[in-house]
């Protein structure tokens, strides 16, 4: 068995790790730990796994265990690294932005997404979860940059649910102000560009463009969809089997002939793809779970491939039908 803990365990990403991995056939769940509900029941916190886990939050940091899970706020990684001597045989996965552009002088980590870093990840010590946008947008542009086809000017259009924003209620994220309301944030500016931009300089080292982003806040609790598109000479037959090659060997993506929606992702490890051609322009659209595979489900698949076994273990999850 894998013998995980996890730390910063009171939040929603947290309250997904738990699920995956209460139900995953080769984890262990040693502790759960949380400076801000120790001693309380997980369940307390995270309501629907009642029936599920008996386990208690706790203040203390065991280290005699496989896996570390850091599911702490952006900037607390580095500081807990600080505090707590890991010993190397001690694997990492961080699931803040603190390690996705930068390593920590303690620890060489490596940017956990499968579809891009998949063999460097299985002998990796310590891994960087990418964010639930850059994941999104990064597997609708993954097959481009592989082929040098990226072009000076990429723009994106993309919604997520209000589980993006974290557990802590704020003026923009409350019932009355989201429902039934859409707004853009951070035009341009948002945090993830950083990591998406690293990526495809990473594997189209000779591209010097721009990634257009505008994020908007939807009025749902969980997905993302996000409409990629950008020049291309490419002709759509040519599209889709660069697509489909690409992402041959991965199983958690699916291309799509169909426009997809939203619904057939949430609760899955998925992403659905469906790219297209209008006129000179390539469509990609580009849909997750931003809990499961822009967070929870992404590092439970850097588990699997840590641990060497199926990436696929404990992640076969169904979408609910409507």
């Amino acid at each position: 068995m894998i013998k995980v803990g996890i730390a910063g365990g009171a939040g929603y990403t947290a309250g997904e790790l738990v699920r995956l991995l209460i139900n995953h056939p080769r984890s262990e769940i040693s502790y759960i730990h949380s400076t801000s509900q120790a001693g309380s029941a997980v369940t307390d916190i995270h309501r629907d796994l009642i029936g599920e886990i008996t386990q208690k939050f706790t203040g203390r940091i065991n280290l005699d265990i496989d896996i570390l899970f850091l599911c702490l706020e952006h900037g607390k990684a580095q500081l807990f690294l600080d505090e707590y001597d890991i010993p190397p045989q001690v694997k990492i996965i961080d699931l803040s932005q603190d390690f996705r552009i930068h390593s920590s002088p303690q620890r060489k980590f490596i940017y956990g997404l499968p579809e891009k870093n998949r063999d460097q990840i299985k002998v990796a010590g310590s891994i960087a979860n990418p964010g639930c946008f850059a994941t999104a947008i990064q597997l609708a542009l993954l097959p481009l940059a592989a082929e040098h086809k990226l072009v000076p000017e990429i723009h994106i259009n993309g919604i997520t649910g209000s589980t993006g924003a974290g557990f802590a209620p704020s003026a923009k994220t409350h019932y009355s102000w989201r429902f039934a309301n859409t707004t853009l944030y951070k035009p341009f500016q948002h945090q993830h560009l950083a990591e998406i931009d690293t990526t495809l300089k990473e594997m189209q080292p000779e591209w010097k463009g721009t990634v257009n982003f505008l994020p908007y806040r939807g009025p749902f609790t969980r997905g993302i969809f996000t409409a990629v598109y950008c020049h291309s000479d490419l002709t759509a037959t040519e599209i889709r089997e660069l697509y489909r090659n690409y992402y041959a060997e991965h199983p958690f993506i699916h291309i799509s002939e169909d426009m997809p929606d939203m619904k057939q992702v949430v609760n899955t490890n998925k992403a659905v793809l469906h790219p297209s051609k209008h006129g000179d322009i390539i469509l990609v659209a580009s849909i997750i779970d931003n809990l499961i595979k822009g967070a929870a489900g992404q590092a439970v698949q850097n588990m699997n491939l840590m641990s060497g076994i199926d990436e696929c273990t404990g992640l076969r999850l169904k979408p609910a039908a409507y």
